[in-house]
């Protein structure tokens, strides 16, 4: 399941964390990469331990439990402090799938269910620098406004487009769910916007309400791992 989700950050936060950018020296993207995806990476990237990266990464992660369709659509158990990349003229990210097992700052493992990129720079600002999703419906094209985001399967073979005009500046990263199945979180993310649609046209104490509600909370009680 392929989300995207606008205005995760307001103008304030896009100008705030451009500034914050801007200020923060890059290192190779490599830096993070594994043996088989190094050879494909080439984008820059703030240091992982950087202060700004951290402060930056805090107003991202205030502006997500805010944002209810990120939490209808992931379901999130833990979110991994947020990186930040950049590509600029020449730079590409060829087709990979990313690590299933990643560290939180205090060392805890945390699965990689769902991946979000946070797009940061205008897309007019930039040619080239799509994302590309490629899943069992097919290849998606994904270029968003700054502070629009996408979330889809951490499972999917996914690519950034080279870059031939501009600089393409986002924040990348990873949800632990707590339902770990695409296909049950879809299910539950479906079923959800099924009943915000019914809320809208009948009083909340209606018996349709009611037996939507019971069948998604029982189905995440059944489905969830915490």
């Amino acid at each position: 399941m392929l989300v995207t989700i606008p205005d995760v950050l307001t103008p304030e936060e896009i100008a705030q964390t451009r500034r914050g950018l801007e200020r923060t020296p890059w290192i190779d993207g490599r830096a993070t990469a594994g043996d088989q995806v190094a050879g494909v990476k080439n984008n820059l990237q703030v240091p992982l331990d950087a202060p700004e990266a951290q402060d930056l990464g805090q107003i991202i992660l205030r502006a997500l439990s805010r944002n209810p369709t990120f939490t209808t659509a992931v379901l999130p158990l833990r979110v991994l402090p947020p990186m930040f990349n950049r590509y600029d003229v020449g730079m590409t990210f060829g087709a990979h799938v990313d690590n299933s097992i990643r560290a939180l700052p205090n060392g805890q493992r945390l699965r990689t269910d769902v991946s979000a990129t946070l797009f940061l720079t205008p897309p007019e600002d930039y040619d080239g620098g799509e994302l590309v999703v490629h899943d069992t419906y097919g290849t998606h094209t994904v270029k968003l406004p700054p502070g629009h985001m996408v979330v889809y399967p951490a499972t999917s073979l996914h690519s950034v487009t080279p870059i031939t005009r501009g600089s393409r500046w986002s924040a990348v990263f990873w949800t632990q769910s707590m339902v770990k199945g695409d296909w049950r979180r879809n299910m539950l993310y479906d079923l959800d916007m099924a009943i915000m649609r019914t809320r809208t046209l009948v009083p909340d104490d209606d018996p349709a309400v009611s037996a939507l509600m019971a069948h998604y909370h029982n189905l995440l009680r059944h489905w969830s791992e915490m």
